[in-house]
């Protein structure tokens, strides 16, 4: 199929090539012309604009915008639905606030053009595993556009079927599910990566502790001088902690057990506290995610080390900087 991609960052330009491998068309553009030359050289099609990106493409068209949630977004994506036509569909990847894709998907009915809110999982390394996708909108343009998601999932790999599952949607076991109408992709990549949050707090405070376990004022009989890098690997072979997070964070440490080219001080990137908020609305008890998204604000008062695990597992899944 062919495909216009608009943004070209650390996933943007992935997705495109991840798409390429498996023989898709892409129309690409981006503001860095670097970017846009370096796909050029590996198949892409360059366009110098978004009207000239969907002048590329043929009927019916479709533009994924893979840009940082906000005012630039929204530009991109009604600068692009005005050069496109009844039954064109515009994406948007990144992680967006599901109620602004409500809105959008409203407006943009009014010309005919589709719109599809797709959280995208899978970080700086989506090229090579994949990406998890979670997809919402209009079930004609989600099975139209089938191909592209299958070529951009995971697949089933060697994880096993889990049992019941026999009669339930396959396309869900290769990495991809459609979740319902617009706004509910994004909504379930929100709650996904407040999920996240508590995830990385666990492991950050466990590490902590461990690290602390030889401190002074403890009793000698009761001094341990434990290495954190050698405990995140054996963790990582049969325990039932095992996970990506827990993998991201056994590389960081096995390269510098004291982090030391971490501050600790931890971003957050919204989907924390707009799950947050989406818990209070609905009186949901939210505790755990809740504290772990309170961690990162108060890491910018006085970081400790379980904050520069949060950075080190950041950085490693995601390529993502720390707060200033």
């Amino acid at each position: 199929m062919q495909i216009g991609l608009v943004g070209l960052g650390r996933m943007g330009g992935n997705i495109a090539r991840r798409l390429m491998r498996n023989g898709h068309e892409i129309v690409c553009y981006d503001r860095d012309p670097r970017s846009v030359e370096a796909l050029k050289a590996e198949g892409a099609r360059p366009a110098t604009g978004l009207q000239d990106l969907v002048r590329k493409l043929s009927a019916p068209r479709t533009v994924w915008i893979m840009l940082p949630s906000g005012k630039i977004t929204e530009d991109a994506i009604f600068e692009a639905a005005s050069h496109m036509q009844a039954g064109d569909c515009i994406i948007d990847g990144g992680n967006t606030f599901w109620r602004d894709d409500i809105a959008r998907a409203t407006k943009l009915r009014e010309s005919g053009v589709a719109y599809l809110d797709v959280g995208t999982s899978g970080g700086v390394w989506g090229l090579d595993r994949g990406y998890c996708l979670m997809i919402g909108g209009d079930r004609a343009q989600v099975d139209r556009l089938d191909p592209i998601f299958a070529a951009l999932a995971p697949g089933k790999g060697a994880i096993p079927q889990t049992p019941g599952r026999e009669s339930r949607d396959g396309r869900v076991e290769q990495g991809y599910l459609h979740t319902g109408p617009v706004g509910s992709g994004h909504y379930v990549k929100m709650i996904h990566n407040g999920i996240e949050y508590g995830l990385m707090q666990a492991y950050a405070e466990g590490f902590d502790i461990l690290r602390h376990a030889g401190d002074e004022g403890r009793r000698p009989d009761e001094k341990f001088d434990l290495d954190v890098a050698d405990i995140a690997e054996v963790w990582r072979r049969g325990s039932v902690v095992t996970s990506w997070l827990l993998d991201l964070t056994a590389t960081a440490l096995a390269a510098d057990p004291q982090l030391a080219s971490f501050t600790g001080r931890v971003e957050d990137s919204g989907e924390g506290r707009w799950t947050v908020d989406a818990a209070v609305e609905q009186a949901v008890p939210a505790n755990v995610l809740t504290a772990a998204l309170f961690a990162r604000f108060r890491s910018r008062q006085d970081a400790t080390f379980a904050d520069k695990i949060l950075s080190a597992m950041r950085k490693g899944f995601g390529g993502h900087g720390e707060a200033r």
